[in-house]
């Protein structure tokens, strides 16, 4: 386990972590009710900012009602009720009961509605079946805060999915705010209060899936809020990502998540944490069919596409694991390490066989491991036998653990400057060896700056050395498997490198359309597809570059154009509605003379009037053919809106599927960063004594289509520009064809 690492850092004030950290959390309002801390919202009218909500008083409240509360016994209210009476005492509040039958409950005076609270509340936990009914008398009581635990609401499909949308719109005219509901008692957990260090913050929407995490602490690892956020009526999780990321105590947020309420909410939320240097780890349900059908049963939120999902997450500098262990693990590394101050990752190992299978994995899953330099190697092999490797694993033969020597060996690499984390698996226990490298590990790690990670494979777990002196430790990292701790490790230095050169994309998104915004509003047409004659005109008007082509409606026409162009030349029917020319027959390239661009013309017009398509003309374009093919294009996702898609191109992109995508607004690093996800990237450099392309008039496309995403919102249903022909470098890129649906 790992210690504090924010030094003095124990202020309830929200300025220290703004010292500690080097940047402030951006504009960071709290507030009681929704209305955001300034209007000001990009050229679509989406916010640029969210206000922070005040839950001080939700989870540290100073009086609480208990509405259907019940001492009966054999009633579930009243194992809830009992619950909620010793959470009350030990966070300091009043707690009244209320119920319209009962004088006391438990020894307590209760009173028959909430209009007779003999004082203001803050907080009121609703034990009924229907909480619409409460919610005027809540409003005119001025609670500040609901739970409603019931069910049968958006989960169960389209008459639950009305019944919480009245529930909705009743809290926001009460101006109260309320978490659920169907949701559960895990806010009221007991927490322990005897652990030190940054604490780890949870947000659920499944309660039990939590409890890997709340058990850490039987592990010393400390936890300081849980959120069940149910089906999110109101309060949902970007909300308390929010809250949580602005808490001083707050080390990481571990989150585990079947749908999102909002994906603007979500993405302002995680920019705060970013800007804050919380990291945000995240289990998210849906990678599979199956999985996004149950996760919207169970709460009723849309997963969205998980492609989308994963790269907006990936984009916001969230961290997505897969398994509650993993969730675990690196939020709780994540949450306890100092940053790093080297990047370099060393292996150090009793034996080559287990050094070399984990440096294989680790090297895999991307981690840096450096070949240390000939003068380390040197000082390790004063105390390691010369036939073993020191390079990188460190292989130190098993005997010089035993003595004074192991401690030399670890201080030795912790020493190092390229070294920024030791990483020793212990595969099972051997002792006294293993008890004596589990303590010099231990001793080593308090007197360093520099992160130290065992990983006990013993799958006992009963033995001292693990169970006493790792996990008595809070400075080492302990980990039960290998894939665990690669997968911590790694989001520990990507955490670090990403929030270190992090600047907020809604910094910079565009507040006032640009006049390519007024020229391409003018070719929309509303419910169409436009022609790719037209679709080009749209990005003419964005500056994007297409070939020399005319649109021609007779035979003698395109003879002049072609001679105007160039030949040789290319040529395709065009007409509104006609997406896939190539299948129908309907394009014709490397025409080098007349008579076959008058041949050619008079084929294409054939072919369209028997399939039954009404052509508005036929395009002869400029052939350009030396370049990489790649698809640039723009989807609306249910979530997030509008996103930008960039890849492989040309007639395999559906077999390929080498795509890369952003939710703009994005800068110009996301833009690169796209390409280098892309598995074909290589293309771009130059294969096969082809010259490298133009990435930056690539780059440049990219985010010339995210602005007229942005610019054009939900009026630009779809844009599939493909092929968009990158040429060598220096001479730009050529958008080959296009095609554009208007919503």
């Amino acid at each position: 386990m790992l210690g504090s690492t924010h030094g003095t850092l124990t202020t309830n004030s929200r300025h220290a972590r703004v010292a500690a950290c080097g940047r402030p959390p951006g504009p960071a309002v709290h507030v009681h009710g929704r209305s955001a801390a300034a209007e000001d919202v990009d050229v679509s009218g989406r916010p640029l900012h969210s206000a922070v909500p005040d839950l001080d008083r939700f989870f540290r409240p100073e009086s609480v009602a208990v509405v259907g509360a019940s001492d009966a016994e054999g009633r579930p209210n009243t194992g809830i009720t009992r619950q909620l009476i010793a959470w009350a005492e030990r966070v300091g509040a009043r707690l009244h009961p209320v119920h319209p039958s009962r004088s006391a409950v438990f020894g307590l005076p209760c009173v028959p509605s909430v209009a007779d609270l003999p004082e203001p509340v803050d907080l009121a936990v609703l034990l009924v079946r229907d909480p619409l009914p409460l919610v005027e008398e809540l409003a005119s009581a001025k609670v500040k805060f609901a739970v409603a635990f019931a069910s049968g609401f958006a989960e169960t499909g389209a008459e639950g999915a009305a019944a919480q949308a009245r529930l909705s719109a009743a809290v926001r005219r009460g101006g109260l705010r309320l978490l659920g509901p169907n949701t559960n008692l895990n806010a009221f957990e007991e927490f322990r209060e005897d652990l030190e260090g940054p604490a780890i913050a949870l947000i659920t929407q499944s309660g039990h899936q939590g409890r890997p995490v709340f058990t850490l602490q039987e592990l010393g690892i400390r936890l300081s809020h849980w959120a069940p956020t149910g089906n999110e009526a109101d309060l949902e999780t970007a909300d308390f990502i929010s809250y949580f990321a602005a808490r001083p105590e707050v080390g990481a947020i571990a989150m585990y998540v079947e749908g999102l309420k909002d994906g603007r909410s979500f993405l302002l939320a995680a920019d705060r944490a970013a800007r804050a240097k919380v990291p945000v780890v995240a289990v998210k349900v849906g990678r599979t069919e199956t999985g996004a059908r149950t996760a919207a049963s169970h709460t009723g939120k849309l997963t969205g596409s998980d492609a989308v999902v994963d790269a907006a997450m990936r984009q916001f500098g969230v961290i997505r694991v897969d398994g509650l262990d993993e969730l675990q693990d690196t939020a709780a590394l994540l949450a306890r390490a100092r940053p790093p101050r080297a990047e370099g990752v060393v292996v150090y190992s009793i034996s080559g066989g287990t050094g070399a299978h984990f440096s294989d994995l680790a090297t895999a899953a991307g981690l840096p491991l450096p070949t240390l330099g000939a003068e380390k190697q040197a000082e390790l092999h004063q105390w390691i036998p010369d036939d073993l490797s020191v390079a990188n694993p460190v292989d130190n033969g098993g005997h010089p653990v035993g003595d004074w020597r192991g401690r030399k060996i670890i201080d030795a690499i912790l020493a190092d400057p390229s070294v920024g984390v030791l990483i020793c698996p212990i595969t099972g226990p051997f002792p006294p060896m293993s008890d004596k490298l589990a303590q010099d590990l231990v001793d080593a790690a308090e007197e360093t700056d520099k992160l130290v990670c065992v990983v006990w494979g013993s799958p006992v777990g009963t033995e001292a050395a693990y169970r006493t002196t790792l996990l008595g430790s809070s400075r080492v990292a302990t980990f039960r498997t290998f894939a665990n701790c690669i997968t911590a490790v790694r989001a520990y230095l990507e955490h670090h490198r990403f929030t270190a050169g992090y600047r907020s994309p809604f910094d910079d998104a565009p507040r006032t359309p640009s006049p390519s915004a007024r020229k391409a509003q003018a070719l929309l047409r509303p419910g169409e597809q436009l022609s790719e004659h037209a679709a080009k005109q749209l990005l003419r008007a964005y500056g994007i570059r297409v070939p020399r082509e005319q649109l021609v409606t007779s035979a003698a026409a395109a003879v002049r154009a072609a001679g105007l162009v160039g030949y040789p030349v290319a040529m395709k029917a065009s007409a509104p509605q006609l997406a896939h020319k190539t299948e129908l027959g309907l394009v014709r390239l490397g025409l080098t003379s007349a008579s076959q661009v008058r041949d050619t013309y008079r084929d294409l017009t054939d072919i369209a009037r028997y399939e039954g398509v009404e052509l508005d003309g036929v395009l002869v374009c400029q052939m350009v053919e030396r370049g990489v093919e790649m698809v640039v294009g723009v989807t609306h996702d249910s979530l997030f809106g509008p996103t930008v898609t960039v890849g492989i191109g040309g007639v395999l992109v559906e077999v390929l599927r080498d795509t890369a995508v952003r939710v703009p607004p994005f800068g110009e690093d996301q833009a690169r960063a796209m390409l280098t996800e892309l598995r074909g990237r290589a293309l771009l450099d130059g294969v096969r004594g082809m010259p490298p392309c133009d990435v930056d008039a690539l780059v440049e496309v990219v985010l010339r289509v995210q602005r007229m995403a942005l610019e054009l919102g939900d009026d630009l249903a779809e844009l599939d520009v493909n092929p968009l022909m990158v040429l060598p470098r220096g001479q730009g890129a050529v958008a080959l064809d296009a095609l554009a649906v208007c919503r």
